[in-house]
């Protein structure tokens, strides 16, 4: 019904940059929010960043003026630039995305499978 696909995790080096990608499909009507949260082995799922269809974004303060949430609203793809990457950036990312079916009034949160991103010291 719909899938959300996470791409772009990997190893990198502290100072390093990574770009994730999450392209939603399926039966859609409309996407509001679209968001990136991660998991830290032993830790809850935090927000890192959201972005609403009208660009509206928030991010957390640890990633305050390091990472960057965009989204292009006609491939219904968001994207999360990650410079001067730090081995406490070391989680699952995931992506989620707040929105309406076709022929339906509720919105529903899908997530992705998680991408995984690891930051060497």
């Amino acid at each position: 019904q719909v899938q959300v696909v996470e791409s772009g995790g990997g190893l990198v080096q502290a100072g390093g940059s990574l770009r994730l990608s999450c392209v939603v499909s399926g039966d859609i009507f409309s996407i509001n929010v679209m968001a990136w949260h991660r998991q830290a082995p032993g830790k809850q799922r935090d927000l890192v960043a959201g972005i609403t269809s009208g660009g509206s974004t928030n991010y957390a303060d640890s990633v305050k003026g390091r990472f960057t949430i965009s989204r292009d609203n006609a491939k219904n793809t968001v994207y999360l630039q990650m410079n001067s990457l730090k081995p406490e950036d070391t989680a699952d990312y995931y992506c989620s995305s707040d929105l309406n079916l076709k022929g339906r009034i509720a919105q529903y949160r899908y997530w992705g499978q998680g991408t995984q991103v690891t930051v060497s010291s």
